[in-house]
């Protein structure tokens, strides 16, 4: 008797396990939207005098909280060169999405090159 064969779970068992994890995922707010915001008003960031001083480039990754009528409520810093972190954050604030039946989340890359 093959031992491994009596632990194994019937393929149609983790199918459906996936599906009912896939359905909760799409149940969360934030993680499952049907199309994806566009944004209206974009406001590039200004370079930090500091990163042009020591020739600084690279990116921030932020990730956004839009309200229902398109305006950036909250904005969480992912990762990024601290230099310039704040000139996208200041940046991507000023930023307006197209209006949605309800809040959004989204990740956003702001890079700066010289």
């Amino acid at each position: 008797m093959n031992c491994h064969r009596r632990h194994a779970r019937p393929e149609w068992i983790r199918l459906l396990l996936c599906g009912c994890l896939l359905a909760v995922f799409a149940l969360l707010p934030g993680y499952a939207q049907s199309t994806p915001r566009k944004i209206k008003t974009r406001v590039e960031p200004l370079y930090p005098e500091l990163a042009k001083k020591n020739n600084i480039s690279g990116s921030a990754r932020l990730e956004l909280l839009v309200t229902p009528e398109g305006k950036v409520k909250n904005v969480k810093v992912l990762g990024g060169n601290p230099v310039l972190v704040q000139a996208a954050v200041v940046a991507v604030s000023k930023w307006k999405y197209e209006p949605a039946a309800e809040e959004s989340t989204i990740v956003v890359k702001v890079d700066f090159t010289q």
